[in-house]
């Protein structure tokens, strides 16, 4: 029962009589009867009693287990949805993890892409920026090259002609060389001369010639497509005959890079000034001395240097060694300008010009070369 079912029950109860005084009073005789009566009802009341205390254990009992029951239930399902909540939150983590990961490897990768793309476009920059020099160096050349024509053009009538024009006019030791010879870019200024004139050089005083058939044609094959290809007749009789010997020097390995760079337009010359002297860009072990020759390896006083490309690196050469590779320089920079159609000349007068340059390499080759170098 419930609590209220006890209190209910408490009520209906008959109340209990009043205990009334042992000794009886004067002319009653029931006394005896009544004390009976009384200690039946006691009785009755405290069985009645214990009867209601146990019904009220009983049903505390009950309670107790059925609260007992429904908190265990409450707290079943709270460990359920507990343990519901510690998956979400680990999945959930899981997936921040990945988040994280992803997004610090997106990170990398973009700066790893802004980095490739700063390099390349520094690289690229730097290109341009080299070929740019190249073209304004090439177009500086072209224009000098441009005016010392014009200048030599205007300068040669027929009543007064120009020296550098007619190389056979000059004397035997002034005929292609000149005190204090600068040459830029292995290009020849007493070269340009011929270039642009069409008056016919004299012939040169007791002096007797004879064209050759056979190295006739094949500059008459040559000049109909003119090419600096070695491989054709013409420049491969020259290359054998004429250019690699005069440019077969003791330092094998210091002569193949000259004769590239003299193929290539890339040498420069130059004289050696005495302020210039102390000046190394390199060792002098690698490019020699002012008195010693880097190609021959022999002890001569070096009055020129010569640089390959634009390495800054120089080399000190002899006078015979600076001879030789001037007038493999002539060779090339006439054929050049016939290649370039600057060269307004008859067939025959071009092949004579051709042969006396030969002539020049071949003199040089065996050590001639003017006192003034």
């Amino acid at each position: 029962y419930s609590q209220a079912n006890f209190e209910e029950d408490s009520q209906k109860q008959p109340a209990v009589g009043h205990w009334k005084p042992l000794m009886p009073s004067k002319g009653s005789k029931e006394e005896p009867e009544t004390g009976c009566q009384d200690a039946g009802g006691v009785d009755e009341t405290q069985s009645t009693e214990q009867l209601n205390v146990s019904r009220l254990r009983s049903s505390s009992v009950e309670i107790r287990e059925k609260g007992s029951e429904f908190l265990k239930e409450e707290l079943h399902k709270a460990q359920k949805e507990l343990k519901l909540k510690d998956k979400e939150c680990e999945r959930l983590s899981k997936v921040r993890e990945q988040l994280e990961q992803e997004l610090e490897e997106l990170t990398a990768s973009l700066f790893e892409e802004a980095h490739k793309m700063v390099r390349e476009a520094n690289t690229k920059q730097a290109a341009s920026e080299k070929q740019l020099r190249e073209a304004r160096g090439k177009i500086d050349m072209l224009q000098a090259e441009v005016t010392a024509l014009k200048t030599l053009v205007i300068t040669s009538t027929p009543s007064s002609p120009n020296r550098e024009l007619h190389p056979q006019l000059q004397s035997p030791s002034k005929a292609v060389f000149r005190k204090g010879h600068g040459r830029n870019k292995s290009t020849s200024s007493a070269m340009v001369s011929a270039a642009s004139q069409n008056v016919a050089p004299e012939p040169v005083s007791h002096e007797c010639k004879e064209v050759d058939s056979i190295l006739f044609a094949e500059f008459q094959a040559w000049k109909e497509s003119p090419t600096l290809d070695k491989s054709c007749s013409f420049l491969d009789r020259i290359y054998r005959e004429d250019v690699g010997p005069c440019l077969d020097f003791t330092k094998q390995e210091l002569s193949e890079l000259v004769r590239v760079a003299v193929e290539q337009n890339t040498l420069t010359i130059e004289p050696v000034a005495s302020q210039t002297l102390p000046v190394m860009k390199v060792s002098a072990e690698e490019c020699s001395g002012p008195k010693k020759c880097a190609l021959s390896g022999l002890p001569r006083t070096c009055k020129h240097r010569i640089m390959l490309g634009d390495s800054g690196n120089y080399f000190y050469i002899s006078p015979s060694c600076r001879a030789r590779i001037t007038a493999v320089c002539n060779f090339f920079t006439y054929i050049r300008y016939i290649q370039q159609g600057l060269v307004r000349q008859d067939v025959e007068l071009m092949y004579w010009e051709v042969m006396r340059l030969r002539r020049e390499m071949s003199l040089a080759k065996l050590g001639f070369y003017p006192s003034e170098i």
